[in-house]
């Protein structure tokens, strides 16, 4: 039997933090200094304690992980997405963690069926563009930040990151040849493109807060050093990024702050020109514009919130956008708008209405809006692999809770649906044997909040009887949670664990006012509402607080933190990961990564003493209180994360030792925001994360 240490107790070294009159002693701030000895020895005590403490879970963790990976079919091939003359797609292989890129040239031009692929048999002409396995060898996390093929084919554009930071170097391959072009661009961000003429690279760099400020130009064949700016942005509240339109017509430059967004136009055959602004940015307005050619006049179609809180949809003069504007679909309130996929004949508008994501066809005649409808009271639905400009049909990525993702072609001059590929599952999967519906919770101020359970229908109809529930939550950035389909769920399911989502304010499931009602000043919105879905879900009996665990990541972990302190009585456990639990000591600081561009998320603490008092009264570090008897707290991180820093959840359960709650800190050292890197390495977190809920739960054995 395992031994298990003393739990690590970190040194309180006093570090005074003084605001607006206000003086907070954060005695654990010294553990934010990365690279020092004493902080790598704290965080390797953390592990060896947290490894200790959860020994016993091993052969759960292996039974999870062998489940997952029984029901997944290792060697797999993608659904082929044609660009130009060639269907694109990826292998995986078992045994292998990373994906494998190929392609395969068209039967005949006028080809848009994608070839029935399997991996038993030999795809004519097949080549192999990148193995991501070997560009991995060698380095404990690899991921790709940018991968594209010219337009005519002859040249790959593949950016990797192998630290987990999101600085991505540039490489290009020559496919005629196979070997290496002498360009490699370092520390980029990711969404490295071709020109459409091939001959460029347009790129975009950080600045010292890791944010993308700078577009630029490489011509392929030139040192960097001669590389040129297309763009800069100094303004520290706003990203920037760039593409092309899909007709590459355009070189679209890309700004956006959380509230207020920019787009710059460059001629694509004249990439040195000047580039020109579609509507000049205006506080609080936010746009996006896609090019279409209309009778023949290049337009923009803009989507935008110009006294349309849902947004509408105008169309103007892509050599005059900042004149006349035609309304092409009016404003909805509860409607909303959220993008516009253009095509040469016609076009794809996404948006979602009573708390699901909706897709519809467009035509530019008629301005005639036809919604695509799928037949499930729970769903998540969007476009996915649609580079060309001209084809007759859509792909489309569809799911939910009880049906694995699923790929189609929408034919759209006569609406035909062809199924392309659903998600395999082994092991006899039967979608008729979990049921999923939604269900609506009452918040403390009279607002309706929407709820997504699933559950397995053997162990019963969810509230005859309480039972183990696992409940997740987000409730930032107007970012949805819709109910997609997973592997990994399935393992709890099949315990009789019912999983639920709650839609708290703050997110964006119902519409652009749900997400308003949970941000700034109302932020405090999201965690009450987490707390009345869990009220919601105990009082009708579906679980009770013995059996409930609550999880988010990243801004969904300040939630978890919150509800920590608002409400611990409600929860068994509570899984935070890569959790933004010291919010106030991030958005402080101007020089930490991406603080500026946050501030119209959260308030500006540094300059507004109101939103200093009201941040210090939610922040879960700060809240952490004496005489609680806190949920058993499982915080995951990564050393190598640039959004979140590890620092913050290193301090929440220092401080939570501190008033003897049972918290446990997991800090990857090989990773970044998202986690591990590789699909083995990935359904082995899961597993891990799975195995200590089902602990809590007391499912472990089930």
């Amino acid at each position: 039997m395992t031994s298990v240490p003393p739990s690590p107790r970190a040194l309180r070294r006093p570090s005074l933090r003084s605001h607006h009159g206000d003086v907070f002693d954060d005695a654990y701030e010294w553990l934010r200094a990365k690279d020092d000895a004493d902080v790598r020895s704290h965080l390797a005590a953390e592990n060896a304690f947290t490894e200790a403490r959860t020994a016993h879970l091993a052969p759960l963790r292996e039974q999870i992980f062998e489940e997952i990976r029984s029901r997944t079919r290792e060697t797999d091939m993608s659904v082929p997405v044609r660009r130009g003359q060639w269907w694109y797609y990826t292998r995986s292989v078992e045994g292998q963690q990373y994906g494998i890129h190929c392609r395969a040239p068209l039967a005949a031009p006028d080809d848009w069926d994608p070839p029935a692929l399997s991996p038993e048999v030999e795809v004519p002409g097949e080549q192999i563009l990148l193995d991501a396995n070997q560009e991995a060898e060698g380095h404990d996390f690899f991921a790709l930040g940018s991968f594209e093929v010219s337009t005519d084919a002859t040249r790959l554009l593949y950016a990797v990151d192998t630290v987990g930071d999101e600085r991505y170097t540039v490489r290009v391959r020559d496919l005629t040849t196979g070997q290496m072009l002498p360009d490699e661009i370092p520390n980029t961000f990711s969404g490295a493109t071709f020109s459409p003429d091939g001959r460029h690279i347009v790129y975009t760099t950080v600045d010292d807060a890791w944010r993308p400020d700078t577009v630029w130009l490489h011509t392929l064949g030139s040192p960097t050093s001669e590389d040129r700016t297309l763009f800069h942005e100094a303004d520290e509240r706003y990203w920037v990024g760039a593409g092309f339109t899909r007709s590459d017509r355009y070189l679209v430059i890309e700004l956006g702050s959380s509230i207020t967004s920019e787009e710059w136009l460059l001629d694509a055959d004249d990439l040195v020109g000047e580039p020109r602004v579609v509507w000049p940015r205006r506080e609080g307005v936010e746009y996006s514009s896609s090019h279409a050619v209309v009778n023949g006049e290049d337009v923009l179609y803009v989507i935008h919130n110009d006294g349309a809180r849902d947004f509408e949809l105008v169309r103007v003069r892509a050599d005059d956008p900042q004149g006349a504007r035609d309304i092409v679909i009016p404003h909805r309130p509860g409607q909303r708008l959220l993008g516009m996929s253009t095509f040469r004949d016609w076009a794809v508008l996404a948006y979602r209405r009573e708390g699901l994501a909706r897709l519809a066809t467009f035509d530019y005649a008629s301005a005639t809006v036809t919604e695509i409808r799928f037949d499930e009271e729970l769903y998540d639905a969007g476009t996915a692999g649609n580079p060309e400009w001209a084809p007759p049909m859509i792909r489309i990525a569809f799911g939910s809770f009880v049906t694995p993702s699923t790929v189609l072609d929408l034919v759209v001059a006569t609406d035909e649906r062809r199924i392309r590929k659903q998600q395999p599952v082994l092991g006899g999967y039967d979608a008729s044997d979990y049921g999923q519906r939604r269900v609506w919770a009452l918040a403390d101020d009279g607002v309706r909040i929407p709820v997504s359970i699933v559950w397995r229908r053997s162990f019963g109809e969810p509230g005859e009887h309480p039972r183990p529930l696992h409940l997740y939550g987000y409730g930032s950035y107007e970012h949805s949670i819709d109910p997609g389909f997973s592997i990994a769920r399935l393992s709890e399911l099949d315990r009789g664990v019912i999983f639920a989502v709650a839609h708290v304010r703050g997110g964006g499931e119902m519409g652009r006012g749900w997400y308003e009602d949970g941000k700034l000043l109302n932020k405090r919105n999201t965690f009450t509402d987490f707390v009345a879905v869990a009220r919601h879900l105990i009082d009708s009996g579906y679980t009770d607080a013995d059996h409930l665990v609550a999880e988010g990541g990243s801004a969904g972990g300040l939630l978890m933190g919150a509800v920590a302190n608002i409400a611990p009585e409600l929860f068994a456990g509570i899984l935070a990961v890569v959790p933004f639990v010291d919010a106030l000591t991030t958005i402080l600081d101007p020089s930490l990564p991406l603080t500026v561009i946050e501030w119209d998320e959260w308030g500006n603490p540094l300059h507004d003493a109101d939103v200093y008092a009201y941040m210090k009264g939610y922040t879960p570090y700060e809240n952490v209180r004496d005489g609680v008897r806190y949920p058993r707290i499982l915080a995951v991180t990564s050393l190598n994360d640039t959004r979140v820093l590890y620092v913050e959840p290193a301090k929440w359960v220092a401080r939570l030792r501190d008033v003897g709650a049972d918290a446990l800190l997991k800090c990857e050292m090989s990773a970044g925001h998202g986690g591990v890197s590789g699909r083995y390495n990935s359904w082995r977190e899961r597993a891990y994360e799975l195995a200590w809920i089902f602990d809590v739960l007391g499912v472990a054995d089930a």
